[in-house]
């Protein structure tokens, strides 16, 4: 197995970098947001922080080839670095703490791409999650300083807390029924939204969470942190990674029961 220590070290740094130039910018009361082409918003801190990626990536990896929610991709070859600058810019751009830097890192393999480093560092909340294919998922401030991430044993739906992001998406999709079902059959429902319900599920506070679009940087990040947590990953195809666009993320124990919600 490739060891990703040099690649999970190198995503802390890159992670670092992007704290320092977001948190110097949110609540800025100069903050200039625009309005993307699909209508969500972008702030100038989406772009510095990507651009800061990109280029500590240009000098530590440039080999490899970039994808990024705001500059798109560049290069080409197996491994391939996934970013999303701001995942959760709504909440930043109005002062909600909710809001993290997702970096991973892709390899090429039989079954396609698949996701073997991931970083989710929310400074707003002194949070951050990280983990690499076959050395488990962690949180803490530093590598040196964490703890080991694990899922949740809860077995049965009637004792499970579901995590979602809105209703919209799903009535949109014509999913808003099997969506509903499945409310109804939880213990407990909350709409924390973005990369929060996935850390949550590989800590073991949420059991179930699931979401009906996403783009690659979404999720990418996310999967291998669930993953290695003990978790499963996939869209809602049942389809293992984030490659599908969209997301169900469990303990693994309750995969089966949330996916047949949501496909009816």
């Amino acid at each position: 197995m490739p060891d990703y220590h040099d690649d999970l070290r190198l995503a802390h740094v890159l992670a670092d970098a992007a704290d320092a130039t977001t948190m110097e910018r949110f609540k800025a009361l100069d903050l200039q947001v625009e309005t993307k082409p699909d209508m969500t918003p972008v702030s100038e801190a989406d772009k510095a922080a990507e651009e800061l990626i990109r280029s500590q990536l240009q000098r530590a990896r440039p080999r490899d080839a970039v994808l990024g929610e705001e500059f798109g991709s560049e290069g080409s070859g197996p491994r391939r670095w996934v970013i999303d600058p701001i995942d959760g810019t709504k909440n930043y751009v109005r002062g909600v703490p909710v809001w993290a830097t997702l970096i991973a890192l892709m390899e090429r393999g039989e079954g396609g791409d698949r996701p073997v480093v991931g970083v989710v560092s929310a400074p707003a909340l002194s949070r951050r999650w990280w983990a690499a294919e076959g050395l488990g998922a962690y949180t803490g401030r530093s590598l040196s300083s964490a703890s080991r991430l694990r899922v949740s044993q809860v077995t049965r739906l009637a004792d499970a807390s579901f995590a979602y992001s809105s209703l919209s998406g799903w009535e949109e999709r014509g999913k808003l029924d099997g969506f509903l079902e499945l409310t109804r059959a939880c213990w407990r429902t909350r709409g924390y939204g973005d990369f929060w319900p996935y850390m949550m599920v590989a800590e073991g506070s949420v059991d179930i969470c699931a979401e009906p679009e996403l783009s690659l940087w979404d999720m990418a990040a996310n999967a291998v942190i669930v993953q290695e947590a003990g978790g499963r990953f996939t869209g809602l195809d049942g389809v293992p990674g984030p490659n599908s666009g969209d997301a169900a993320a469990s303990n693994g124990l309750l995969h089966g029961p949330l996916l047949d919600h949501l496909r009816s």
